[in-house]
């Protein structure tokens, strides 16, 4: 469908308009939107011939409004509103003040640090809404490659090429049981400590259940790894019951989950993971994206 051509005017000629309405008097109108009488008698005559109507009638001693020149003063009145809400919208975008960011991150870095971090963002800017979405590192990954997270936080040793990583501080792994387990006095443990314990564990496809079963592999001690749950949190729940030991990335103990549990570090062999931030490469972030991506960076780094 062909749209119509559009007439040529500016919000300063609805303006003039709607002044010129209220006051009746070239006078009284060019005074309130301080202008010289002249320019506004121009702003008028030149909206009125892009319109191609005539919007007030002219007299010696009066101004008349026309029928037309009402219906159009409630037209410029609405646009003017809506230009308004919609000038203020764009500069608290741009200001990151307002928008939407999808934020995909790893279990650890979920239940850990990053609710404090969110917290601390949204006490800054309450007009951002912030979706988590939480998984494994590949599902991090996936997230990020398909365009449904503006970036995610997950592990940055080795990433595809088609993100980019930017390294936040690295994690260690440790040994999570309860209180009065008796292992829970000890300054750190080692795989081969943990050998007779049942382990409560993630699913093998998970990086964190990789990382461990290579790491066992290599020195040779078979960790039973009997009970297997799908989400860090749910691990932490089965260790809190007394079910058996968890081997969990560092930030996992420092949310709110893991009350009453001991987190002894792991010594031998030590895992360490680089986390960190990681972005679709070439992808050029909203405003307000860039702007948490940028506080998470400073926050991690204090935290550290």
């Amino acid at each position: 469908m062909r749209r119509a051509t559009l007439p040529d005017f500016s919000a300063r000629q609805l303006e003039a308009v709607l002044a010129l309405a209220e006051y009746g008097s070239f006078v009284a109108a060019a005074a309130r939107l301080r202008l010289s009488q002249p320019a506004l008698t121009r702003a008028i005559k030149r909206l009125e011939t892009a319109l191609g109507v005539r919007l007030f009638d002219r007299s010696t001693r009066r101004v008349q409004i026309t029928a037309a020149g009402r219906e159009f003063a409630a037209v410029a009145e609405r646009m003017l509103n809506d230009l308004g809400i919609t000038v203020q919208s764009v500069r608290e975008v741009a200001e990151e003040r307002r928008g939407l960011v999808v934020l995909s991150t790893i279990m650890s870095v979920a239940g850990g640090r990053l609710p404090s971090i969110v917290a601390a963002y949204r006490a800054d800017r309450p007009g951002v809404e912030i979706h988590i979405r939480e998984g494994v590192h590949a599902t991090v990954l996936e997230d990020v490659r398909s365009g449904v997270s503006d970036f995610g936080i997950g592990y940055v040793d080795e990433l595809p090429d088609f993100v980019v990583g930017t390294a936040l501080g690295r994690e260690t792994f440790c040994a999570v049981m309860p209180a009065r387990h008796r292992l829970a006095g000890r300054r750190k443990v080692s795989l081969a400590d943990l050998a007779s314990e049942t382990i409560v564990a993630l699913p093998t496809g998970s990086r964190t259940r990789r990382t461990i079963d290579a790491a066992a592999a290599t020195i040779g001690v078979p960790l039973r790894q009997m009970v297997v749950v799908t989400q860090l949190a749910t691990m932490l729940a089965f260790v809190g019951a007394g079910v058996g030991v968890g081997l969990v990335p560092r930030g996992t103990t420092r949310g709110p989950l893991a009350r009453g549990l001991r987190a002894v570090p792991l010594s031998e062999p030590r895992l360490v993971h680089r986390l960190g931030l990681i972005a679709l490469r070439e992808r050029e972030p909203t405003p307000a994206a860039s702007g948490l991506l940028a506080f998470l960076r400073r926050e991690w780094a204090r935290a550290d």
